[in-house]
């Protein structure tokens, strides 16, 4: 038999190409979250629950009525009386009055009326409660929904679990993930190779490759499936890739990958799939085999140990790394302050993302826990700097190896943005800035495009806000429209929005366009009973009391706190609560004009004007003839 000969040769890049055209797929597992440590989520996880479920102290002191501490001076403090004690994880029934107070441990539910937290260091007892410093209302208090909203979106899939990312799967109640898992076979071929703990005969050696190939996949995340030594018999090698490929999702082969007449392996994989390269200009590693056999992509790494480690080294690791989400290790960077940050006057990891060699700071308050989970790294602050001016340099560590986005997202966060982000199949990096937040992130040109639904006291919705702030160089796209109304328990008697002013509501807080629409709801009523709008609000039992999210609303009319509040009817029906429609509020993006030319943008503008979005928009939402429409600022 004639010596056979490569085919020509392919550079790196070419191989690289090969491998990418590859149709690699991962199967997955159901894992306790305690085991989920450096797996990668095989599908979405959307939360069933609000985070936190209630709204809860985040200080210990007392709960009140902000209002009753305006005047609380050091030397002149506010009087107060003191009505009870609400410990952790107890659901109190206490209903505070206005110049009443109630003391309360960090996380516990806060009473009905109470609006926020006056820390204990700012008071004392003397029979009485006694305030030295005046509060704001929802101050040292974190709302129902605030963290993580139910029916949003908390990971997505292929999403590399780390001690952050199991956490933000305990708060939602998780015990289980389902992971992605590469089933890496890994065959040896040879007459002369012997198992490990075997005496050696004549001739042969120890099968090394196996072994160092099978702790080589498991660094990279793989699990590995290891077939033993197989002599170098056709049917033998035939039989035992079948195996592999009915059980595993790659399968690595070493031996029997040259030229020579007794390499037989890339004969054996054309008969039974496709030879996609045979010889990779590289040194060591030139004898190596891309293919596919039986369906399965398959490597042929060469005998000689130090040139297979070389190829999986160079390429198959990448591609199971890649199947698997898998980060680098530990990274420093440097980067631009995107804002102006102060400091807590003492020593602070503050967690930031980056985009476009900006750092912007990732904070929603120690009791969130998605806070790390949506950072790329953080910034040590020392304890003697007293801020950091935007477009100072500074050092971030790295939580993993940076991932470009294609467009960042800031503003206010609503269910309809995940399906367009998953039909444009862009990855847009999100920042859960509120309304106000997006058209700032726009003006200081951070933002690609700001989420918002802003209600004007002239009716209309969010075209007056871009020149209140001073956005000339960006347009208005019209987005969809969201249903606004009542949320109610099923039981309710509640017909229609006049009736909140002889119940007991929860409203949203000043600024917000729910807030905004329900005081000009309002201010239409008082008119038409001949009353003023402070004598109207006056008698609406927990007009005042505000709740800084829907999902807020929701949990304080699920839990019995409130006969009704206001919001869309996506949080009201995820916590199966009744919605009465009274309004369609307008959820549109804010677009720098630059942009509107660039393949991302044109995409994003593409989906958002197709059918397959308006068939796939979430309850609650719908698309109508203005969606898509650009409006010049």
């Amino acid at each position: 038999m004639g010596v056979k000969e490569f085919r020509k040769l392919v550079t790196m890049d070419e191989a690289n190409n090969i491998i990418e055209s590859l149709d690699v797929h991962s199967s997955s597992i159901e894992v306790d979250i305690e085991n989920a440590s450096g797996c990668v989520l095989a599908e979405d996880i959307v939360s069933e629950v609000d985070v936190p479920p209630f709204t809860r102290a985040s200080m210990d002191g007392y709960a009140v009525c902000a209002p009753d501490t305006y005047q609380a001076r050091e030397d002149k403090p506010v009087r107060l009386k003191l009505v009870g004690a609400i410990p952790a994880g107890l659901n109190p029934d206490i209903h505070m009055e206005p110049g009443e107070a109630v003391e309360i441990s960090t996380g516990a539910v806060m009473p009905a009326s109470a609006d926020s937290v006056v820390m204990v260091e700012y008071t004392h007892i003397d029979k009485d409660l006694y305030v030295h410093r005046p509060v704001s209302i929802n101050e040292n208090v974190m709302h129902a929904g605030s963290d993580i909203m139910v029916g949003e979106r908390v990971l997505k899939k292929g999403t590399l679990l780390t001690a952050r990312e199991t956490g933000v799967l305990a708060s939602i109640g998780e015990k289980t993930a389902s992971v992605s898992r590469i089933n890496v076979g890994i065959i040896s071929t040879g007459n002369e190779l012997a198992e490990p703990g075997c005496e050696l005969g004549e001739g042969e050696i120890y099968d090394i490759n196996s072994f160092s190939l099978f702790c080589a996949v498991k660094e990279c995340g793989g699990t590995p499936v290891r077939y033993g030594i197989v002599r170098d018999n056709g049917n033998e090698i035939t039989k035992v890739l079948k195996k592999a490929a009915d059980g595993c999702d790659i399968i690595l082969t070493s031996g029997s990958t040259s030229a020579g007449s007794g390499d037989i392996m890339y004969r054996i994989i054309e008969e039974n799939g496709a030879v996609l390269a045979h010889g990779i200009d590289i040194k060591p590693g030139k004898p190596a085999i891309i293919g596919k056999v039986f369906g399965k992509p398959v490597f042929g790494l060469p005998g000689y140990p130090a040139s297979s480690l070389t190829i999986f080294n160079e390429f198959v690791a990448p591609l199971i790394r890649k199947m698997l989400g898998k980060k680098e290790e530990r990274l420093q960077t440097k980067a631009k302050m995107a804002v102006r940050i102060r400091s807590e006057g003492r020593s602070q990891l503050l967690p930031v993302g980056i985009v476009r060699n900006l750092a912007y700071p990732v904070d929603k308050g120690s009791g969130a826990i998605t806070t790390l989970s949506e950072a790329d790294g953080f910034i040590k602050i020392p304890g003697n700097v007293e801020m950091i001016d935007a477009g100072e340099l500074v050092d971030v560590t790295l939580f993993g190896k940076l991932e470009s986005s294609d467009l960042l997202f800031v503003g206010s966060h609503c269910l309809g943005l995940d399906t367009l982000a998953d039909l444009t199949r862009l990855k847009i990096r999100v920042i859960n800035a509120g309304s106000s937040g997006g058209l700032s992130a726009i003006r200081s040109g951070i933002a690609d495009i700001a989420g918002i639904h802003l209600l004007d006291e002239s009716g209309i919705y969010n075209v007056p806000f871009l020149e209140r702030f001073g956005i000339t160089d960006a347009v208005l796209v019209k987005g969809y429209l969201r249903e606004q109304g009542l949320i109610l328990r099923k039981d309710s008697g509640i017909k229609k929005f006049e009736d909140i002013i002889n119940a007991r509501i929860i409203n949203r807080n000043t600024g917000s366009g729910t807030r905004v629409m329900t005081d000009m709801k309002l201010k239409d009523i008082a008119k038409q009973r001949g009353v003023t709008f402070e004598e109207l609000t006056g008698r609406i039992n927990g007009y005042h009391t505000e709740a800084k999210t829907h999902s807020a609303v929701a949990a304080a009319v699920k839990l019995g706190k409130a006969d009704a509040g206001i919001g869309i009817r996506t949080v009201a029906e995820l916590n199966g609560l009744k919605f009465i429609k009274i309004a369609e509020e307008e959820y549109d993006f804010v677009i720098p004009s630059r942009l509107l030319r660039t393949k991302e943008i044109k995409t994003f503008l593409e989906v958002l004007r197709s059918n397959e979005f308006k068939e796939k928009v979430p309850s609650g939402l719908r698309v109508y003839e203005r969606t898509g429409e650009i409006v010049e600022a």
